[in-house]
């Protein structure tokens, strides 16, 4: 599974002259967590998250004063996207796959990745459309795969079977050519964990 197949296209964006505040009102709208930074080239630039939207717009609590605790200088707020966005942005290709895009992203504690095709934004993935993907049902599985296989070849030579992620295709045939065009099509289906062909001549495992 790659990137291309989960990824969001039509991506809100804020510019690096956005006010910070405006940002956070985005944010808080939408239900984001963080909102990638283009400039006027669509070239991206960072990336503004909830804690970067946050940092110095919280006032001290006056009722912290009341027993004696020291007073707290208050950070001026900074205005613009510019001063409290993270930069560089957690970004990937299109083609990259999923599993190592997932990773880099717990590596680097962040919920969503932005897609780029060079330096041009074109579209992000967050950890909810990677949690969508793989908790799909198998019987829904099963008819995407079913519908994929269908536009390549004769759909009725194919029997196709999914438990918990995992393909199994029966080719009436029994073509190797085409198994592997099968596995490939397969395999691109969100939620897919691995493609197998267990009544093949030479069984295959595409894991």
């Amino acid at each position: 599974m790659r990137v291309r197949d989960l990824m969001t296209r039509d991506v809100v964006t804020v510019s690096p002259e956005t006010s910070a505040r405006d940002a956070a009102a985005l944010l808080a709208a939408k239900g984001f967590t963080a909102l990638p930074v283009v400039d006027g080239a669509g070239t991206l630039v960072g990336v503004v998250t909830e804690t970067d939207a946050l940092r110095d717009r919280l006032p001290v609590d006056p009722r912290s004063l009341v027993h004696g605790e020291p007073s707290r200088a208050r950070a001026t707020p900074r205005r613009k996207v510019a001063d409290v966005m993270s930069e560089p942005a957690v970004a990937s290709t299109p083609g990259t796959d999923v599993a190592d895009l997932a990773r880099r992203m717990v590596e680097h504690g962040v919920r969503s990745a932005c897609v780029v095709d060079g330096k041009r934004l074109i579209g992000i993935v967050t950890r909810r459309d990677m949690l969508r993907a793989v908790s799909r049902d198998d019987r829904t599985l099963a008819a995407e795969v079913r519908h994929r296989l269908g536009l390549y070849a004769d759909p009725h030579r194919w029997t196709v079977s999914v438990v918990d992620g995992h393909v199994s295709i029966m080719d009436s045939l029994d073509d190797e050519c085409d198994r592997h065009v099968a596995a490939v099509l397969a395999g691109a289906v969100p939620g897919v964990v691995d493609v197998r062909f267990p009544e093949a001549r030479h069984a295959v495992d595409h894991g």
